[in-house]
């Protein structure tokens, strides 16, 4: 039997690491996305940090921006700010969001996904998990993951942890 110490860690090994995919509105999230990325980080796991956020600015740097995530989505973010209706933007960057999300998996380059927020930010993530096949790790830490509020728009049939924040995050 091999020690534990002669077994290669999880960074040490030479299986391919996994990339796990951080949604958040970084506007209002941006701090605490940082901390979950930060610590997937160093479980040895690639991030990337996606932002599907429309307003104000982001207060951390997104591996792939909502100028970028607006643009898969086949606009741009200056188009849906002019246009002035929030419920056109947040759908236009959720459908940005599941494209960059179904992409980065059909090509290996995602294996999980979280997110973290209030209603808005459940409702944009949600979507984008959804679209992935089962068996995709997906966790979603909402505000709204309490009492006696309904799952199944947010769910659906898909295998999605919906956990409780506790606190606003």
């Amino acid at each position: 039997l091999m020690s534990e110490k002669s077994q290669p860690t999880m960074a040490e090994s030479r299986e391919p690491r996994r990339t796990v995919a951080i949604v958040a509105t970084l506007d209002t999230k941006g701090e605490e996305a940082a901390y979950v990325r930060d610590h997937v980080a160093a479980w040895g796991l690639n991030t990337l940090l996606i932002d599907p956020g429309i307003l104000p600015e982001p207060t951390v740097r997104a591996d792939i921006s909502r100028y970028e995530v607006a643009q898969a989505a086949g606009t741009n973010l200056e188009a849906l700010l002019e246009r002035g209706e929030k419920s056109y933007a947040i759908a236009q960057q959720t459908e940005g969001l599941v494209k960059i999300v179904l992409d980065l998996h059909s090509r290996g380059q995602l294996h999980g996904i979280v997110s973290l927020g209030g209603g808005q930010g459940t409702s944009i993530a949600t979507a984008a998990m959804r679209a992935l096949p089962i068996g995709v790790p997906k966790l979603m830490l909402s505000t709204v993951a309490s009492g006696n509020f309904q799952f199944g728009p947010y769910v659906g049939t898909k295998d999605i942890c919906m956990m409780h924040s506790v606190t606003d995050v």
